[in-house]
């Protein structure tokens, strides 16, 4: 059990998930993840958000310690995906005088998940409006496709703290000390980084608010160096690159394609390139490539012919780039083929979808495994990497 302390008044009730293997039915997450809830006691008391199915007794429990024999006034719903908002009758069941706080959209789900829309125990806010608790008083600011069309995130006046919904969260149990970067960037891309514009709009309306504290519905509370935070944000939702960098990524069947992969990053290196990532694509974490893919300046797309097209997994990484909206980046190909290579051009087309893609050349064709022309053909690649 994670004990943080935020307040005298907000209370950290949330709780780790261990046992889980894949977030949202898809994403690895070796280290948990955390399912945040919280409370602010005034005279009025409101829970903000619940938690995931799986661990409703432990939060139910936490809860009761945290009220101290108290009833909660308000059950405050900011997103109303089921990793939070799957123990919204349960507690509303619990506290039969406590009403439920959201906008119309956040009704019309609870009816859909719950069977009832709580048309008589339903406070319905919309964009500015705000509920006082005492000394407390909450402003709520939608935040509509960040990343499903009912979230709002609440801003506590007094203390300047956002309840950021799923903004500004990451993968990870919180008992577990690791960097925020890498598994928010994760957690970002591969979750909200399709919706980059609803997010710089939501920025927009947060720069406008004294922010001195971000309480997300996953990872750390942020208390300090919130500029940082926020420009992460900022560059991720608006496509720009974080850095420079080389992601290779390659899909190989017999090692052949891996082995051209590997010696372009020896190339690259030996030319001073200092941020050279390659992924197998067949053994790695498919989000973490995504979000490498986000992460740096340019990509090397490397893949065998497969059934006339590209090797499968290529393909999918490739669909994951386009539905996350990757764009604004240069990009060079490497394709192999011992008879009739195909891959460079079916990873062309796919490629023409996408926004502001800079194709390279030269396009690497290996026939079978390298040799002199194509280890030519890689050190041209190389140089035009490198300008």
């Amino acid at each position: 059990m994670t004990d943080i302390k935020i307040s005298d008044s907000i209370k950290y009730i949330g709780v780790d998930d261990h046992q889980i293997d894949l977030f949202e039915g898809q994403y690895r997450v070796a280290d948990g993840v955390s399912y945040n809830s919280y409370l602010i006691l005034d005279e009025k008391i409101a829970l903000m958000d619940t938690v995931d199915r799986r661990k409703c007794d432990e939060w139910l429990s936490r809860l009761d310690t945290a009220l101290a024999g108290r009833t909660p006034d308000y059950l405050v719903t900011l997103h109303m995906e089921p990793d939070h908002a799957a123990n919204i009758a349960a507690v509303m069941e619990r506290y039969p005088s406590m009403q439920i706080v959201g906008n119309a959209k956040t009704f019309a789900m609870t009816a859909q998940f719950f069977g009832t829309d709580f048309a008589d125990r339903r406070v319905v806010v919309a964009e500015g409006d705000t509920l006082c608790l005492g000394s407390h008083t909450l402003q709520f600011v939608t935040a509509p496709m960040v990343h499903w069309p009912e979230v709002m995130v609440a801003y506590e006046q007094s203390e300047k703290t956002l309840f950021s919904a799923d903004a500004f969260g990451k993968f990870g149990a919180l008992d577990i000390e690791q960097p925020w970067e890498d598994e928010a960037r994760r957690y970002y891309i591969n979750i909200v980084g399709k919706y980059g514009v609803n997010v710089q709009a939501l920025l927009k309306k947060a720069a406008t608010l004294d922010i001195a504290r971000i309480c997300p519905l996953h990872g750390p509370v942020l208390e300090s160096n919130l500029a940082y935070y926020i420009g992460k944000y900022l560059t991720w939702s608006s496509y720009e690159p974080e850095q420079k960098g080389v992601l290779i990524a390659y899909a190989s069947i017999y090692g052949n394609t891996a082995a051209a992969a590997c010696r372009l990053a020896e190339m690259l290196r030996e030319g001073g390139e200092q941020n050279v990532r390659t992924m197998d694509l067949a053994r790695c974490d498919m989000a973490e490539a995504v979000a490498e893919a986000f992460r740096y300046d340019r990509t090397v797309l490397a893949a065998s012919t497969y059934d006339a097209g590209i090797f499968p997994v290529m393909d999918t990484f490739i669909s994951r780039l386009k539905s996350k909206n990757w764009q604004r980046r240069r990009v060079s190909l490497i394709e192999n083929g011992t008879w009739a290579p195909a891959a460079a051009r079916v990873m062309c087309e796919r490629l023409s979808h996408m926004k502001d893609i800079t194709m390279l050349e030269p396009v690497v064709t290996v026939r079978s495994s390298l040799n002199e022309a194509s280890e030519a053909q890689l050190k041209c690649l190389a140089e035009a990497l490198a300008q």
